[in-house]
């Protein structure tokens, strides 16, 4: 584990938004068809993607690439 980086933290969207370099409707538009990474969605309606899902889901890409 990276120095500062906490154990399956939490990202934003607009952190996996800069990660990817995709517009945000590119990203909702693959949340809405089951194709985005698996996220949490918090009750005051903000979203979060556990690191750990972001890099599987990543990785499952890469794979199909």
């Amino acid at each position: 584990m990276s120095k500062g980086r906490v154990p399956d933290e939490k990202l934003t969207i607009q952190e996996v938004l800069a990660d990817l370099k995709v517009a945000p409707a590119t990203f909702y538009r693959w949340r809405q068809l089951g194709k985005g990474p698996r996220s949490i969605k918090l009750p005051n309606g903000d979203v979060r993607i556990r690191r750990s899902d972001y890099e599987r889901w990543l990785a499952e890409r890469e794979d199909a690439a």
